[in-house]
């Protein structure tokens, strides 16, 4: 399983997605779209947006932080 997380400093909800996969025993890349414009662009066509987090979890993407999205497209409960 691949999962990315788009994150940027200062952001709350980036902090509660990690936390809770971490927690999960879920590994995965994050990447600060503030350090990564090329990032930031491919979120934007990925998504039509900028905010963030956005977690990809084998190539869909969740805008937010959508527990029960996250869990269906993990196997998780």
């Amino acid at each position: 399983m691949r999962v990315i997380v788009f994150t940027a400093p200062g952001c709350p909800w980036c902090t509660r997605a990690k936390n809770y996969l971490r927690e999960r025993g879920i590994s995965f890349k994050e990447v600060d779209i503030s350090r990564n414009p090329s990032a930031a662009r491919d979120l934007v066509r990925m998504t039509g947006q900028t905010g963030v987090p956005v977690i990809v979890i084998n190539g869909k993407p969740v805008v937010g932080f959508n527990k029960p999205l996250i869990d269906r497209l993990l196997g998780l409960k």
